[in-house]
């Protein structure tokens, strides 16, 4: 497994942003790779490189306040990650894509297709859901959230560094490679609380029922970051839907790649080749 060509990408008005890119076979449709919340794209997206660039053009965006991506003074926002997205895509000359969304990259996913309808001809949803906080105590875990990034706000460079180091370097930087954990160390810590928060906060269920596009997902059965019942509602949500299940936690497609990858593989093409029916 190898990283695809990286570069920096200046997005008009609105700031810097970093991609991976493999062009794939000529003529090959386009996927947008959005990861999780606290990753980056390297990170998230590393396993599937190889395989999905023989079949696919792979744009890869890091999203802001995470490794490379835009540097904003603007509070995190997941509807400005969306619009990240297409503006991209605007900037290399791409008009039609299909969102491969991870986790938090998965709500990134559905707000592209709400703002941006046009360009989405279908969704892949991976190790997601429609919304994160309905229980008592989850709500009380993203209000938490909602409290270290008002404090981040307020406080100095040495406290960042502190809650870098104790909510989520000790948690997280066990057994990873050096690589992984410098990039983890490139986030903006205050954005990562925010965006936190706003994934505490993301809710498509009363719209998600209008998505008109083909969509795939992909459903981790041994998940404790999100819910299974959370992740299968999606199948209620979506109309024209399709389930691909792996027997694997959370971070299954780093863990269980051999098996992961081909099944996003699956999915992926699934979606592709219903979009052409609907051209």
């Amino acid at each position: 497994m190898s990283l695809p060509p990286g570069r920096a990408l200046e997005l008009p008005g609105r700031g810097q942003t970093f991609i991976r890119e493999v062009q794939g076979p000529p003529g090959a449709p386009t996927i947008f790779l959005l990861h999780g919340w606290t990753a980056t794209a390297d990170l998230n997206w590393f396993t599937v490189f190889d395989t999905l660039g023989e079949h696919f053009r792979i744009i890869a965006p890091d999203h802001r306040g995470h490794g490379k991506g835009i540097n904003s003074k603007s509070p995190f926002r997941l509807e400005d990650c969306a619009d990240d997205v297409a503006a991209i895509a605007d900037v290399l000359g791409i008009n039609t894509f299909i969102p491969v969304g991870y986790s938090m990259g998965g709500t990134i996913a559905q707000l592209v297709w709400k703002r941006h309808e046009s360009r989405v001809r279908g969704l892949v949803l991976c190790s997601t859901a429609a919304s994160f906080a309905v229980s008592r105590e989850e709500r009380l875990s993203f209000l938490g959230l909602t409290g270290l990034a008002v404090l981040a706000r307020l406080t100095s460079k040495q406290t960042i560094e502190w809650l870098t180091e104790q909510l989520y370097m000790q948690r997280k930087g066990e057994g990873l490679e050096p690589w992984a954990i410098e990039q983890m160390a490139s986030h903006d810590w205050r954005k990562i609380l925010e965006a936190g928060s706003a994934i505490g906060n993301f809710d498509s269920t009363s719209w998600l029922k209008d998505v008109d596009v083909p969509a795939s997902v992909v459903i981790t059965t041994q998940d404790q970051v999100v819910a299974v019942d959370r992740q299968q509602r999606l199948l209620n949500l979506l109309d024209d839907v399709d389930a691909h299940f792996i027997d694997g936690a959370h971070n299954a497609i780093y863990t269980d790649h051999p098996t992961y990858v081909p099944l996003l593989l699956s999915a992926i093409t699934s979606v592709h080749q219903r979009s052409k029916l609907l051209l």
